[in-house]
Parts: C-alpha cells; sequence; structure tokens
C-alpha cells in the first residue's frame, strides 16, 4: 500500500492545486489471483490495452462533457495484495490512451494468494480519496473468477462505497480455464450480480470463455464512460455479451467463499 501511495503522489502535483474535472473516475481492479494461469493473466492485461485504445471507446470519451476521463489500474488478488500498474492518469486522446496501454504490456503480471474482493473494493475507493481529478461520475470497474475469500464480508464494503456515491460494475471470469480450484462457484455471475456490483445504473457483463474478454472490456467500458446519446453507446448497446444490472433485491449468499474456503482450506491452500 505505501507504494501505491508514493507512486500516485508523484502524479498528483504540487499541493494545494484546484482537482482537474473529468467526465468519469475509473478504477479498473484486476484479479490476479492464484487460480488464473500465466496465459490467462497476459490475456487480461492485453485485453484492457486493446480496449482503451479502441475507436469506439475513444469515441466515448471524446463525446463526455470535458473530452476526458482520469483512470487507475491496479491488480489485486488476497487482503494485502493491491499492486498500482497505472496510477492516476489522463485520457483524453489516442496518445494518451496508447501510453497507458504500453504500461499495461511493459511487465508481465504477478500471481498472488487468496481472493480478497472486498479488501479490492476497498482499495479502489481509497484511490478515489487520492485522486487529482474531479469526476462527474467515479466507477470502481473490477474483474474477478472467484468469490470473496478473505478480508471483509464483500456486500457491506459495496454498500460503504455506494453509499458515498460510488457505482461498482462488474466483469465475473467464469471461464473455467487455467487451474481448477475447489473454490470456484459455478454461478458466479449471480455472485457478483447480488454482492459485488451496485450504485446508479450497476451493471456486470460475465466472460464465459477468454476469447470473449478483449470484446466484454471493450463493451464494458464504452457503456461505464457513454451516454444512451452517444454513437459509441448505441453501437455497443445492442451487441453480445449480455448486460445484467444489479439486482434490487439480493438473494445470493455474499458469504458463500467464506464458507467454501473455511469447509475446505484443508485440501489445499492456493486460491
Amino acid at each position: 500500500m505505501g507504494g501505491a501511495v508514493l507512486s500516485l503522489s508523484l502524479s498528483m502535483g504540487s499541493p494545494g492545486l484546484a482537482a482537474e474535472a473529468v467526465d468519469v473516475e475509473l478504477v479498473l481492479a484486476v484479479d490476479v489471483s492464484l487460480s488464473m494461469s500465466p496465459t490467462e493473466l497476459e490475456i487480461q492485461r492485453d485485453g484492457y490495452a486493446a480496449a482503451l485504445t479502441h475507436d469506439r471507446v475513444l469515441q466515448a470519451i471524446a463525446e463526455g462533457f470535458h473530452g476526458k476521463i482520469a483512470v487507475a489500474y491496479f491488480e489485486w488478488a488476497g487482503s494485502t495484495s493491491q499492486h498500482v500498474v497505472v496510477p492516476w492518469t489522463i485520457l483524453a486522446s489516442r496518445e494518451d490512451a496508447e501510453r497507458v496501454a504500453g504500461l499495461l504490456t511493459a511487465k508481465p503480471p504477478n500471481s498472488a494468494r487468496r481472493t480478497s474482493v472486498s479488501a479490492a473494493l476497498g482499495f479502489g475507493g481509497d484511490l478515489f480519496a487520492e485522486s487529482p481529478f474531479q469526476g462527474m461520475k467515479r466507477v470502481i470497474d473490477i474483474s474477478g473468477d472467484g468469490p470473496n475469500n478473505q478480508g471483509p464480508p464483500v456486500d457491506l464494503i459495496r454498500d460503504e462505497l455506494v453509499g458515498q456515491g460510488i457505482t461498482i460494475n462488474g466483469l465475473p471470469l467464469m471461464t473455467n480455464g487455467g487451474y481448477t480450484s475447489a473454490y470456484d462457484v459455478k454461478d458466479l455471475d449471480r455472485y457478483y450480480s447480488d454482492c459485488v456490483i451496485g450504485g446508479p445504473g450497476a451493471f456486470m457483463i460475465p466472460v464465459n470463455d477468454w476469447s470473449q474478454f478483449p470484446e466484454a472490456v471493450r463493451r464494458k467500458l464504452v457503456l461505464e464512460l457513454a451516454g444512451p446519446l452517444s454513437g459509441a453507446w448505441r453501437a455497443e448497446a445492442a451487441e453480445r455479451p449480455p448486460v445484467v444490472p444489479a439486482q434490487a433485491a439480493p438473494s445470493y449468499d455474499c458469504l458463500i467463499g467464506e464458507k467454501i474456503w473455511r469447509n475446505r482450506s484443508w485440501m489445499f491452500d492456493s486460491r
């Protein structure tokens, strides 16, 4: 966490300056737990790099009121495993997007143990507190391939952030690839819908195969950054994969990951 704060502080400039206005402050929170293979981790990095430089995403940014957003990208696993790859950065042009894409592809990602969705959300909330920008909207975009199994209950942290005016959107990875795990849940999309996402207009896009990942990330970014009057938004709104809104009356057991971990941790301790 100390390294993250230092890297962020270097990007914030001199104290006392007025926050720069942007359309969206967007935190991209990406799962790198041990349940994913090195190939899958690379697919994630490459997918975000491709999406951020896609014409539709750049169009969605350009059509905003300010014509620019601020983005921060970090990778997460267990309660103490959060690594900022891209500190708060302005995206207002293709050159900006290509610069961020270069940071994402410069070094391979590292894996870490356990899965703390709640700690990742909390870390994302802290990034907003350190942001030198003032967004008309604040969004955490979190991807992951399993339920929370470490740290506070995820729905409690979700509710705290929503209470602060933050929207949480999800990208549940239902790929069943990489390393098999005794800690998976088959209906991860429902878990994300009921327990993870929340706030005004919150939604998720399930990924059922890694071949869908680049398209899902691109579409998710466009829908987060653009409004219904945007040409980019309309182009994405009619395409697959499906968008699933947050549930009004959650019914899923939001402690399922913790319960599975407690019941099966004697087998192996890798996730």
